[in-house]
């Protein structure tokens, strides 16, 4: 069960790496958010790639790193992590390749209904407008920059910068300059 292998792996873990554990703030020592998609390729390789090790950051994760209108999650977090955890800047950090980028509204669906979702329930919702699909990955990081940027809850000092990133090579391109749009 993989219950199982989670508890043990852990064990193992605390026991043969005591020594890197050690207590650190919960304050992000480069005073940095990255609000960045929950794929798997990220793991272990968005950090590194960007030079953020552990309690360098505070990472907001969520399926295509998606802002949508009237969904607050990822302001919420961004804005406890300004005020609450002194965060100065964000990076907004989509993907190549994303998975919400490629949505099959059917496929869906089917995949919904085989889970024992009814029919019904899916049939009254657009689900890719729902599950926050987009076809353009650098107009959906553009996007997300400027929902936060224009959300009255988070300062305009603050920067929020848009970068591109390669899961296959990690490299990274600057869609939006954060300095450049400050007021």
């Amino acid at each position: 069960m993989l219950l199982d292998e989670i508890i043990l792996a852990n064990s193992f873990f605390v026991h043969e790496y005591g020594d890197y554990l050690r207590k650190l703030s919960h304050r992000p020592k480069k005073q940095v958010a990255v609000f960045t998609c929950m794929d798997t390729r990220l793991v272990e390789f968005l950090e590194p790639a960007l030079g953020i090790k552990r309690g360098d950051a505070q990472i907001i994760k969520n399926a295509g790193n998606r802002i949508r209108e009237g969904c607050d999650d990822a302001i919420r977090s961004l804005a406890a992590a300004i005020f609450l955890l002194g965060v100065k800047e964000v990076l907004v950090i989509g993907h190549l390749d994303c998975g919400m980028s490629k949505v099959d509204g059917e496929a869906l669906a089917q995949r919904m209904f085989e889970y024992g979702i009814p029919a019904e329930g899916t049939k009254k919702l657009d689900l890719v407008k729902w599950i926050g699909a987009f076809t353009d990955t650098e107009g959906n990081i553009t996007e997300a920059v400027n929902r936060i940027k224009s959300h009255p809850l988070i300062p305009k000092a603050v920067p929020v910068h848009g970068l591109l990133f390669c899961p296959d090579n990690g490299e990274v391109r600057v869609v939006v300059n954060g300095y450049g749009e400050m007021e």
